[in-house]
């Protein structure tokens, strides 16, 4: 099996998590024919990345998505893909994976929204792409759900899950004024809806339903038509009564008959003895 075939074999068996990770991967190669090699950064179109310019995000409105599968840069991409894997382990053992898929997109969707607001109130003008804030929002999720769930952290050991959370929204706040504030706002805006999913769910509100519903819809919207069902006509028949055999099977006194007139015929009356002759008599009687 080569490489090609492998990772085919992944993507079908690996779960939507997986797929996830591959969508982001084969996103970022894509990306690549947007590298400047003069300037050494990524040049992404607006068509892609989420600008802040309202005159450009109101018509490219699927850009509130689309930020969130490019990165900009390998590493940035390596560290989220990371973190995605952890999260995604985390999420899946109390949720489904059509809960995963609609929180990944509804908290994109969520944090582009916010972005957007955000830099517009401040009057910051700047287009963002990564999938940090759906991370956030699916890592939140299951540390909302579960805080005291015990993790494993290498060179580290055993660790409560709500301490590695708050350690990353720590690190978030304090670089907020560093740089990339568009990406660190996105970023809190995703915790918050991981956080706000879990809380409305428990209370018997499933946001990522209005994704499995979209999703359904354009399924059965694109989805060949399946041949209609033919009901076939049998032509009845009426049962054919049997008609009565005509051969006539003769009994054992019709067959003695019939032997001893042979007899005569043949050989004359005289050829027969006396119990055939008496037995003939009875019979025509």
């Amino acid at each position: 099996m080569n490489i090609l075939d492998d990772l085919k074999m992944q993507y079908r068996l690996g779960g939507i998590a997986m797929k996830m990770i591959f969508w982001n991967i084969g996103c970022f190669l894509v990306s690549l024919f947007f590298y400047q090699f003069s300037t050494g950064v990524f040049d992404f179109p607006n068509w892609i990345a989420l600008s802040s310019e309202p005159s450009v995000f109101v018509l490219r409105p699927w850009t509130f998505l689309s930020y969130a599968f490019f990165h900009d840069g390998f590493l940035h991409l390596f560290f989220n893909m990371i973190v995605l894997n952890f999260s995604s382990y985390l999420f899946l053992t109390f949720f489904s994976a059509k809960q995963y898929l609609g929180v990944y997109i509804l908290s994109a969707v969520f944090a582009g929204i916010i972005f957007t607001l955000g830099f517009n109130l401040l009057h910051l003008s700047g287009a963002i792409v990564g999938a940090s804030a759906a991370i956030m929002a699916i890592l939140v999720a299951a540390t909302t759900y579960n805080p005291l769930m015990d993790v494993r952290l290498l060179l580290v050991g055993n660790v409560k899950l709500w301490h590695v959370t708050a350690v990353i929204i720590v690190l978030d706040l304090m670089q907020f004024r560093l740089g990339n504030s568009g990406g660190h706002i996105s970023h809190l805006a995703g915790a918050f809806f991981g956080f706000m999913y879990v809380k409305l769910l428990q209370n018997g509100i499933d946001l990522s339903r209005i994704v499995t519903a979209v999703l359904d819809f354009l399924t059965n919207l694109f989805k060949k038509p399946s041949t209609p069902f033919k009901k076939v006509h049998k032509n009845y028949k009426k049962p054919v009564e049997k008609t009565a055999s005509k051969i006539v099977v003769k009994d054992k006194k019709q067959q003695q008959i019939d032997e001893i007139l042979d007899k005569i015929s043949q050989s004359g009356y005289d050829s027969l003895n006396q119990e055939e002759k008496e037995f003939l008599f009875q019979a025509g009687k």
